[in-house]
């Protein structure tokens, strides 16, 4: 009913319904149809018929004096926001892990802002998935299975989770060589789960290790700095552990061994029409993650 609301006043102010299907590039019937349509639903003749001269009923010039302002203001307004869907300049609100955005992704931003500079980008990093609607994040980079309804999900990319030490940590306990050996040793895990799901890469033969952890936490980064200390073994994934095992600082504990790969998501609300902007960055991340094996689920080299 609004479309055909925003018709009349169409036929209003052109004074000519030959002349408001033109303006609106519609053929002339169906401007007749839909206005025959309005006028029934309104139980009103607005527009007086005649071949001569074009009238407004008084039904007709009093629904006019109170829609044109508002119609046009709607019409206005939508014309800005349609505008603003598809610029790539402005506001835009992206959510995203706080490790892997200041370690292996910080390129991605870095790249992103220089290419795009127009764009007004205020990223909210956190390790903990917030609330997208309530939070006003376009977009958000997410890391895990995604169990949250309401929300579109596109996967760009994988990484894989190994066990790593430091060589002084194996020097000093002896190196695993089975996942018995594992119950010998000081175990560090992330999170609050009392077990490890391992697969033997060879053959995909899944084990579950349930550990007697020697510490817990449940930041990625303080693990991996515990690991790189000295003060145990952990499953983490390569991308918190890159750096440091292509340094030499950490190494591979039952190299045969993986676990399971984290997935990552571009996430968005249903129902919202990405803006220009959002497109963009979405094709961003997706561009960067696919051209880095790292985050396909591969290992560094």
């Amino acid at each position: 009913m609004l479309d055909d609301i925003a018709l009349f006043v169409h036929i209003a102010q052109c004074r000519s319904l030959s002349a408001a299907a033109q303006r609106l590039n519609l053929p002339p019937a169906s401007v007749t149809r839909r206005l025959q349509r309005l006028e029934e639903t309104l139980g009103v003749q607005l527009v007086h018929r005649s071949a001569r001269k074009f009238a407004l009923t008084s039904e007709g010039e009093a629904y006019y004096a109170g829609l044109a302002d508002v119609m046009q203001q709607a019409e206005s307004t939508l014309q800005t926001l349609n505008s603003d869907l598809h610029q790539l300049r402005g506001p835009l609100t992206a959510a995203a892990p706080t490790n892997a955005s200041i370690g292996v992704l910080a390129p991605m931003w870095s790249g992103f802002l220089k290419s795009y500079p127009q764009i007004r980008l205020t990223l909210s990093l956190s390790n903990d998935n917030k609330d997208l609607v309530e939070n006003r994040v376009d977009i958000a980079l997410r890391f895990g299975a995604q169990s949250e309804t309401g929300l579109y999900q596109k996967r760009v990319g994988r990484v894989a989770t190994r066990l790593v030490a430091s060589p002084d940590y194996l020097a000093a306990h002896g190196t695993p060589e089975s996942l018995d050996d594992l119950s010998r040793h000081k175990l560090i895990w992330v999170s609050s789960l009392p077990h490890w799901s391992l697969t033997y890469i060879e053959t995909g033969r899944e084990e579950t290790v349930y550990l007697s952890p020697h510490v817990g936490v449940d930041d990625i980064t303080l693990a991996r700095q515990l690991v790189a200390d000295g003060h145990g073994i952990a499953l983490l994934p390569v991308t918190e552990t890159s750096a440091d095992l292509l340094s030499g600082r950490l190494g591979f504990v039952l190299p045969s061994w993986t676990g399971q790969d984290r997935n990552a998501y571009l996430v968005w609300p249903t129902g919202r029409l990405l803006s220009a902007r959002a497109r963009c960055l979405r094709d961003h991340i997706a561009d960067f993650m696919r051209a880095d094996p790292v985050l396909q689920g591969g290992l560094p080299s």
